[in-house]
């Protein structure tokens, strides 16, 4: 699951135990991110503050396209996967979302949704190759800097998040295999996703 030590949900105490317990009720299941983190509870609950916060500002919709894109890019496929399942539960038709992470510029998105598309892509790719001409594109659609600011957030906070998992070796939880499989392909680019149920552990 990981390849790191991972504790038990029937021996973790204090914060960890609190952590299970929320991501439980919230996902119906404990996901293998959450115990990821185990070792260091703090880090995933700062985490969790620091998302909340990103969250806060931006639209949903939005916020899931650009977190696709810098999941995408960053080769995610536990960031792909759970982004990409609230956008089909939420907002757009399988047909779409498989377009989408296929190729957001030829999957008839409108010119607002593909431009945060792309600077979601570029922070996540390689932040230095920002630059003004890519924030004066999304002042000209009509975002102001603040939500500009709100898009780099998204993909920079996705690029810390994707990479603890991928470098702890968390294999996306085994639900995401329900999927229909064309769709599923689509959304694994990167770890192959956990075989076996979701028993406690």
């Amino acid at each position: 699951m990981t390849f790191v030590q991972t504790i038990p949900e029937g021996d973790a105490t204090g914060q960890l135990a609190e952590l299970y317990d929320a991501d439980r009720a919230s996902f119906g299941h404990l996901p293998n991110l959450t115990r990821a983190f185990s070792l260091r509870p703090g880090i995933y609950a700062a985490w969790q503050q620091l998302n909340r916060e990103i969250k806060a500002g931006m639209d949903l919709r939005r916020y899931e396209l650009a977190t696709v894109a810098a999941a995408r890019r960053l080769r995610s496929s536990y960031c792909t996967l759970a982004h990409g399942s609230v956008l089909l539960d939420k907002f757009l038709d399988p047909d779409v979302l498989q377009a989408v992470v296929d190729d957001h510029r030829a999957a008839g998105l409108d010119a607002v949704d593909v431009a945060v598309m792309d600077l979601a892509d570029k922070v996540a790719h390689d932040a230095t190759s920002v630059d003004e001409a890519d924030v004066d594109r999304l002042r000209s659609l009509g975002l102001s800097d603040t939500e500009i600011l709100d898009v780099v957030a998204a993909a920079a906070a996705r690029a810390f998040f994707s990479k603890m998992l991928d470098g702890l070796g968390a294999e996306p939880d085994a639900h995401y295999a329900e999927l229909d499989p064309e769709l599923r392909a689509t959304l694994t680019v990167g770890r192959p996703i956990a075989e076996g149920d979701l028993t406690p552990g």
